[in-house]
């Protein structure tokens, strides 16, 4: 079974990733969230490798 993949051709509309919304950009800058985004990384980091070092 073979798929054809479609949308391919480069300049249509849909070849183009989407704009972020004006919410996005503004989490993006928010040093708060950052903040808190890089805490919950580390955590889940953190809680990855205790995981694995049993």
């Amino acid at each position: 079974m073979t798929g054809k993949i479609t949308n391919r051709e480069p300049y249509q509309q849909a070849y183009y990733p989407p704009t972020p919304t004006a919410f996005t950009c503004a989490m993006r800058k928010s040093l708060p969230w950052q903040v808190v985004r890089f805490f919950v990384i580390n955590l889940k980091i953190l809680t990855l490798m205790m995981k694995s070092h049993h």
